[in-house]
């Protein structure tokens, strides 16, 4: 994959500084994604790495699954919470291992928003709920990667957000030429994550915008929105995105299903906060 230009400075996004996966995690992505790795098998690999391992029991135990027994066995989270979901923890343990300082609330908001969004998709009977989960959860790694590459870049961003009050990504379109949804399609792309990943991360924030897998890109926009609206971490500035009513339309989201959502996500999030606080 070629680097991203970008207006600051002339400088690029280099494709080469980009994180790679450690060699268990290669593996352990490389046979989640094969149809024919058994849940026993993948367990064994995840097994061998401390922190993926940790991830996948703290979640599994985490209000938001609500399983009323404690689960300590990696092959039973595996079985419960499906190969998707673990596809995304292997990504975003890399990912989110990079941020700098001060930027913990990023992955407090981005695991806020795979709640909301597989929240949503439980309500609206959607397939593949744990898709949705995943977009969620990587929604927001275009910010991840402009405050490792370009950090003096992110305090322009950061300082031109403040004095203008405007949105984060108005702010890093005017300094950078590109904003984070573009950087995260692009970083997905790079992953060889799957298509309708790509644009739900491309297109969070204009959901009707995308051509294809329009319904994907539509809940990560509304569950970015609910999570910025209960204040689950912080994606980077103040400001609660605007919210597309046509995204609403498209997915049948009705008044009635809302208020269960805000009803089932105010619940899940006063739960237990100290689950989603660390990375």
């Amino acid at each position: 994959m070629s680097d991203l230009q970008t207006s600051f400075r002339d400088q690029r996004i280099l494709a080469t500084n980009l994180p790679t996966l450690p060699v268990v995690l290669q593996e352990a992505k490389r046979m989640a994604d094969d149809p024919k790795t058994t849940v026993t098998q993948l367990a064994e690999v995840i097994g061998r790495d401390q922190v993926l391992s940790g991830k996948v029991l703290k979640m599994v135990n985490s209000p938001t699954y609500g399983f009323p027994r404690r689960i300590a066995s990696i092959h039973n989270a595996l079985v419960l919470l499906g190969f998707n979901v673990v596809k995304s923890l292997i990504v975003s343990t890399v990912i989110f291992e990079h941020i700098p300082k001060g930027m913990e609330a990023l992955w407090r908001h981005s695991m806020g928003c795979s709640i909301a969004c597989s929240t949503l998709g439980h309500l609206l009977k959607m397939e593949n709920t744990d898709e949705l989960f995943v977009a969620g959860l990587l929604h927001d790694i275009g910010k991840v990667i402009i405050a490792v590459q370009l950090p003096e870049a992110l305090e322009e961003i950061r300082n031109l957000a403040r004095k203008e009050d405007i949105a984060i990504s108005e702010a890093e379109k005017r300094i950078l030429g590109i904003a984070h949804p573009y950087i995260g399609g692009w970083l997905a792309g790079h992953w060889n994550l799957p298509i309708n990943l790509r644009y739900a991360l491309s297109y969070h924030h204009r959901p009707m915008s995308a051509r294809d897998y329009t319904s994907i890109a539509a809940v990560v926009h509304i569950g970015n929105f609910l999570t910025r609206l209960f204040e689950f971490g912080n994606g980077g500035d103040s400001h609660v995105p605007l919210l597309d009513p046509h995204a609403f339309k498209h997915l049948g989201l009705n008044q009635q299903k809302l208020g269960l959502a805000l009803d089932t996500l105010g619940e899940k999030f006063a739960q237990d906060e100290s689950t989603f606080l660390s990375v």
